[in-house]
């Protein structure tokens, strides 16, 4: 694979396969976490919304096909990230999205920021370090290997992915505490 795959060539196919695939797997990923969009960190996708989500990101499968390192990196990443989405996405649907960000925020604002942002720059930087090690080894005899290279980028594109929104999302809940009422605490087994 070069710098550059025809449209229908094999490669190009699947290339679009991996980044629709992964592409999907994040929009699955956030509708199951958050159905109304309430909680999803990227400003961009709220403000689009569902209407536009799946056709929005399949023309951008189909752009990013042509070029295969982009296209490994935007596919590695998509993939991680409807990964950690999961992780939670069973805590957000079944204590609702209002209560859950309640929750969380209480959970932050009682957090010391420094223990908060030393455990989120280790959490990036141990994540990062695997895949620049990764990208770092896909070198042999002069010749970077395309895949293994982009895969490795991926993983440090998804560890800043998480520190700069996670960055974000902190910034935002400690300057605006006044949505979280502090007597109203939800246990997880009150229903919705």
């Amino acid at each position: 694979m070069g710098d550059f795959v025809p449209f229908g060539e094999r490669a190009w196919w699947w290339l679009f396969g991996a980044l629709a695939t992964g592409r999907c797997a994040d929009l699955f990923s956030t509708w199951v976490a958050t159905p109304t969009l309430l909680l999803e960190a990227n400003p961009i996708a709220r403000w689009m919304g569902w209407r536009w989500a799946v056709p929005v990101n399949l023309g951008l499968a189909g752009a990013f096909a042509f070029f295969p390192l982009p296209a490994v990196i935007i596919a590695t990443t998509s993939s991680l990230v409807a990964s950690r989405n999961l992780q939670q996405a069973w805590l957000m649907r079944s204590m609702g999205e209002e209560s859950y960000r309640d929750w969380h925020v209480r959970r932050l604002l009682e957090t010391p920021p420094g223990l908060f942002m030393s455990c989120l720059i280790l959490q990036c930087l141990l994540m990062g370090a695997v895949g620049g090690v990764l990208a770092w080894v896909s070198e042999s005899g002069g010749r970077v290997s395309l895949i293994p290279f982009g895969i490795g980028m991926g993983i440090v594109t998804y560890a800043l992915t998480v520190a700069f929104y996670t960055t974000i999302a902190l910034r935002r809940v400690r300057r605006s505490r006044e949505f979280v009422a502090p007597d109203s605490e939800p246990s997880p087994s009150d229903p919705e």
